[in-house]
């Protein structure tokens, strides 16, 4: 027979430390040679595979099918990291992505306690300090600044920041008509260099808002659909409601339609249509300081490479969609997006010594260069991606004089990539109150391994200091963060992904980040690059292979001439290789 209703009861998820203490009951032996092995190691520090390895040696086949789908074999293969000190052995479990626990186990008297993670990150400490400093050390929290906004507690919602934000939102609103009056508020505020758009004075309240969009639709159901907005914007001023519902009586009608929906019975689609078509972006401003941006003869330069195409593949699809969305919210407006670089002097044959410079293929799309400068004036010569940090915050002053001239207005969005250019976007939105967003392209982080711990062998050449403090600041400050793919954000069930990464980690005599960035925050949204099909086609289309260029790009890539930057650039790659192996 099954259970009654007065026989259920709710089951209390174990910890960390009563799933290993209830291993250690059952497999004792098991697990003592398991740690045993790892003790044995010496003071260090085991990666997942090296766990897997001496698990594997320590307890043989017939046994480990027995201990298959167990807490004491989830627990071992959940682990990201194990540091040993012996007779301690502390694991950093991660039983899925995004959700991290901490245990420190005595492998002499079999004791378990669960670590916080201020706890753990100062015991692994000990493996670059040598002791345990019980000084002060500066503790980093980022969580309360964003405690009470909603999240969602599902590792599959990663990187589905608008659509939580839309269900979550359109809830609140069904449930308390009164959460309307920001979106009432902020339409009637709503306008471009002084001009008034979707509502005006005329409209005070949701009721009325309500009459005069049914006395829009009214009217716009007795003409064609095709008919301009210029033959029916008296009649719409007249109800108190202004330019950017549509450029012709049928796209208003959808817009208003969109908007009764929403006022009536409000939910997540309904929503997100809605605010997509208000007219709120045209200027945007995008940061790459780094590197030889350029749209010809820079490819393979010193830090040049996929980030300036992928910028460039960007705006051209931008400014489309810009132009289409203020074509049919029926605006006479011209859209401008920005990309600020820096400007080389010595620029070696490519074009990033001109200040201005038009993107192809677009109408209203520019390269901004802006200089870097110290007291002796102009830097001449490029600079390292890892040398850039002294000189960003005067560059931040100097681009936001150099594109209040260029735009004659302050930018609607303002987009950072890299660490350098989010760093830059994230001063500048803050200065100008604008919207920010981040685009990482690539975390150096997770691309050295251990370099949070051993951050001083990098420091003088990479500076992981000011990178790792930068990436922080401009992760916690944007407004959202876009991402190509969720292994970027939150990685795979046995991989940690680039932002996960610096959920929690220190850097001994510096900082210790016991709550950086929390992937689980809407903040995050997967944007996938897509492909040029005109680019990337399949290789039975002979005629569209550019054959003749096949001779230049096997000299590209296996030339044995290189320049003195390039050689500079191996040099250092080198020294980092050497540093890693050390």
């Amino acid at each position: 027979m099954g259970e009654t209703a007065g026989e259920r009861a709710l089951s209390r998820i174990h910890s960390v430390r009563e799933r290993i203490g209830d291993s250690l009951s059952a497999h004792t032996n098991e697990l003592v040679a398991v740690f045993s092995r790892l003790v044995n190691q010496g003071k260090g520090m085991l990666q997942p595979h090296q766990i897997t390895a001496e698990y594997n040696a320590a307890i043989p086949e017939a046994e480990r099918e027995k201990l298959k789908d167990t807490a004491f074999e989830d627990l071992l293969r959940g682990a990201q990291e194990a540091i040993v000190i012996p007779p301690w052995v502390a694991l950093a479990i991660r039983p899925r992505p995004g959700v991290w626990e901490y245990v420190r186990v005595n492998v002499s008297e079999l004791g378990v306690e669960e670590l916080s993670v201020a706890e753990y990150l100062q015991f692994k400490e000990q493996l670059a300090n040598g002791s345990i400093d019980n000084n002060f050390v500066l503790e980093l929290d980022f969580e309360p600044f964003n405690a009470s906004f909603p999240r969602p507690s599902l590792s599959k919602s990663i990187g589905n920041g608008v659509q939580f934000l839309n269900r979550h939102l359109s809830s609140k609103l069904f449930h308390d008509k009164e959460s309307m009056y920001p979106l009432l508020n902020f339409l009637r505020a709503h306008n471009y260099k002084g001009m008034t758009m979707m509502l005006n004075d005329r409209i005070r309240s949701l009721g009325t808002l309500q009459g005069a969009l049914r006395k829009a639709e009214t009217h716009l159901s007795g003409l064609p659909a095709d008919t301009p907005y210029s033959e029916f914007h008296h009649r719409f001023q007249e109800l108190g409601l202004e330019k950017g519902w549509g450029d012709c009586a049928q796209r208003a009608s959808e817009t208003i339609h969109l908007l009764l929906d929403l006022l009536e019975a409000p939910d997540p689609s309904s929503l997100e249509k809605f605010l997509g078509t208000i007219p709120m972006v045209f200027n945007v401003v995008i940061l790459s300081p780094h590197g030889y941006f350029a749209q010809a003869n820079v490819l393979g330069y010193p830090d040049t490479g996929g980030q300036v195409v992928y910028i460039l593949d960007q705006v051209r699809a931008m400014e489309n969609e810009m132009l289409l969305r203020i074509k049919q919210q029926g605006l006479d407006i011209t859209p401008k997006i920005l990309i600020v670089t820096r400007l080389l002097p010595d620029a070696h044959g490519t074009t990033c010594g001109q200040r201005l410079e038009k993107v192809l293929g677009t109408e209203h799309t520019h390269i901004l260069r802006v200089p870097f400068k110290t007291e002796d004036g102009i830097v001449r010569k490029w600079i390292s991606r890892f040398e850039v940090w002294p000189y960003l915050e005067a560059y931040t002053d100097d681009v936001a004089h150099e594109i209040a001239g260029e735009l004659q207005a302050t930018p609607d969005l303002i987009i950072g990539n890299y660490s350098d250019g989010n760093l830059v976007a994230c001063l500048l939105a803050h200065k100008l109150g604008v919207t920010h967003c981040t685009i990482a392209h690539a975390l150096e982080k997770t691309k050295y391994p251990n370099s949070d711990l051993y951050w001083k062998k990098f420091e003088d050449h990479y500076h992981f200091s000011c990178q790792f403090t930068a990436d922080l600041i401009a992760m916690n400050h944007a407004d959202f963060i876009i991402t190509s793919t969720f292994q970027e954000i939150a990685g795979n069930k046995d991989t940690v992904g680039q932002y996960e990464s610096h959920m929690a980690f220190t850097m001994p005599g510096l900082y210790r980040v016991v709550h950086g960035i929390d992937v689980f925050d809407p903040k995050f949204n997967i944007v996938s690059p897509g492909a040029d099909m005109s680019i990337y086609f399949p290789y039975t289309e002979q005629q569209k292979r550019l054959t003749s260029l096949h001779t230049e790009i096997e000299e590209l890539l296996f030339s044995d001439i290189e320049n003195a930057e390039h050689k500079i650039c191996a040099e250092g790659q080198e020294e980092a290789d050497h540093l890693l192996d050390g």
